[in-house]
């Protein structure tokens, strides 16, 4: 059935504001995968703050070059299936790739990250970083770690007057008795 005018231009203005939302976009190649498993990662990636849709190809491409964008030679061949980050681009490239893994009809094409053009292993070496709160608290980890120890450094020599302050009142304790 064909898709009337104004329905195509409303599946560029969508492909386009996504595109422009995104911190990634993971395109897939999902050749056999059956509307129940496509179902189940679109659940998953909505989980994990992201969409991932069926991409009409010539569709497709009219909206990256809307989005200012070039796209690579064969990302939009075949059946394409594009995933896009809103929130944690670990996450949903982890999702993909977990996806890839397990099933042999979805395979990664490459992506988008932060508009530039990357290749299936970089979207697949993304997704080996923690999430996105893991990292934080590392980051904040590694920030607070000096502060922790100079707090350290600059009770210890308190902590060792109090030491002796205490030694000494005990040594005269007994005496006084």
């Amino acid at each position: 059935m064909a898709i009337s005018k104004e329905r195509k231009n409303e599946f560029v203005t969508q492909y386009t504001d996504w595109v422009n939302r995104s911190k990634a976009l993971v395109f897939t190649e999902y050749r056999g995968l059956t509307m129940k498993d496509i179902d189940e990662l679109r659940g998953k990636i909505r989980e994990a703050g992201g969409e991932f849709h069926i991409v009409k190809n010539t569709l497709g491409k009219i909206a990256f070059e809307k989005a200012g964008l070039q796209v690579p030679q064969g990302y939009f061949e075949g059946t394409t299936a594009v995933g896009f980050a809103f929130e944690d681009v670990a996450a949903i490239t982890k999702i993909v790739s977990e996806f890839s893994r397990t099933s042999e009809f979805v395979k990664i094409k490459g992506g988008y990250l932060e508009n530039a053009p990357i290749d299936a292993e970089a979207v697949k070496s993304l997704a080996e970083l923690p999430p996105l709160p893991v990292m934080r608290a590392q980051l904040l980890g590694t920030i607070l770690a000096p502060a922790s120890q100079l707090v350290r450094v600059l009770n210890e020599p308190a902590r060792q007057v109090a030491c002796v302050v205490q030694a000494f009142s005990e040594k005269a304790a007994p005496a006084a008795a």
